[in-house]
C-alpha cells in the first residue's frame, strides 16, 4: 500500500526545467530513497513534496489526499515533516527548545492563550517539553538539551534536526542528506535509527549521496537525472543498472 504518490511533478527556474514530470510511490512503512548526480533535481523534489516550493505542474498525494499547492505548515500538520540538506535549527535556542518547536503542529495553544497563561497551557507545555526529551533520550542527544543548538556538534545537530521533525508525529519523513558530514561509525549509527523510525510505522523518504548506506537500507531506490527520472527499483536492480552505472562512473559501463 502506497502512502506518498508523487504524479507528473514538474518544476522549472525561468529556462531551467529543475524537475520534469516525475512519478513515484513511498510504500507505507517503507524506505524509499532519492540518488542521482549534483543537479540532478533532487531536492527540489522534496521542496515541492513538502510545500516550500508550488509545483507548476503534477499531483502528490498523501494517503488519498492531495498536498500540491498547499502551504509547507499545513503539509507539516497533515503529517509530511522533513530535515533540510544544511541544518536548520535555531541556534540559540537550546537544543530541547528546538525540538519542542517541531510539536507546534500537534498543540491547542496559541498566541492568545499563551499571552494570557491559562493553566491548561501549563500542562500542554510540560506535555510538549516531556515529549521533546523523549526523543532526545531515544536520538541519543538528551545529554545537550539544555545546549545551545549553535554549539552543538554537526552530528548533535542532525540528530536535533531529526528529533524536532519526530516531534510533529509524522507519518512521512523527508531527509535531505542526513549523512553528510558524519563518519562511517556515525553513518552506519544513522542508518540503524532510520531502520527504527520506519519500524514505528513511520515512511522515510531519503535523498543520499552515501551509496553505501542508500543501498543497505533501501526498501526502494528512485534514481533522478537532470530532474526526470531515470530508473526506479530494488537495490539490487539499481545496482546493475547500466544508464545508472553510466550516470556515477561516466561512459558506457554496460
Amino acid at each position: 500500500m502506497n502512502r506518498l504518490e508523487v504524479r507528473g511533478l514538474s518544476h522549472a527556474f525561468g529556462g531551467l526545467q529543475a524537475v520534469s514530470d516525475v512519478s513515484f510511490a513511498a510504500a507505507a512503512e517503507g524506505i524509499t530513497a532519492l540518488i542521482g548526480p549534483n543537479g540532478a533535481g533532487k531536492t527540489t523534489l522534496f521542496n515541492l513534496i513538502s510545500g516550500v516550493l508550488r509545483p507548476q505542474a503534477g499531483s502528490v498525494r498523501l494517503d488519498g489526499r492531495e498536498l500540491a499547492g498547499l502551504p509547507a505548515h499545513r503539509i507539516a500538520a497533515l503529517g509530511v515533516c522533513r530535515t533540510f540538506q544544511t541544518t536548520a535549527l535555531f541556534p540559540r535556542l537550546t537544543a530541547l527548545e528546538n525540538v519542542m518547536v517541531g510539536r507546534h503542529a500537534r498543540t491547542r495553544a496559541g498566541f492568545l492563550s499563551g499571552l494570557l497563561n491559562l493553566p491548561w497551557t501549563w500542562a500542554e507545555e510540560r506535555a510538549i517539553r516531556d515529549g521533546a526529551l523523549s526523543l532526545m533520550r531515544e536520538l541519543g542527544v538528551a545529554d545537550c538539551a539544555g545546549e545551545p543548538a549553535g554549539a552543538l556538534s554537526f552530528r548533535q545537530q542532525r540528530l536535533v534536526e531529526i528529533a524536532r521533525a519526530l516531534a510533529a508525529e509524522p507519518t512521512v519523513l523527508l531527509l535531505d542528506e542526513p549523512a553528510a558530514g558524519l563518519n562511517l561509525h556515525e553513518t552506519v549509527e544513522l542508518g540503524g535509527l532510520i531502520h527504527r523510525i520506519r519500524d514505528k510505522g513511520v515512511t522515510v523518504l531519503l535523498v543520499e549521496h552515501d551509496m553505501s548506506l542508500v543501498m543497505d537500507i533501501s526498501d526502494r531506490v528512485v534514481v533522478l537525472n537532470y530532474g526526470r527520472k531515470l530508473a526506479e527499483g530494488t537495490p539490487a536492480a539499481i545496482q546493475g543498472n547500466p544508464e545508472v552505472i553510466a550516470i556515477y562512473l561516466g561512459g558506457d559501463h554496460a
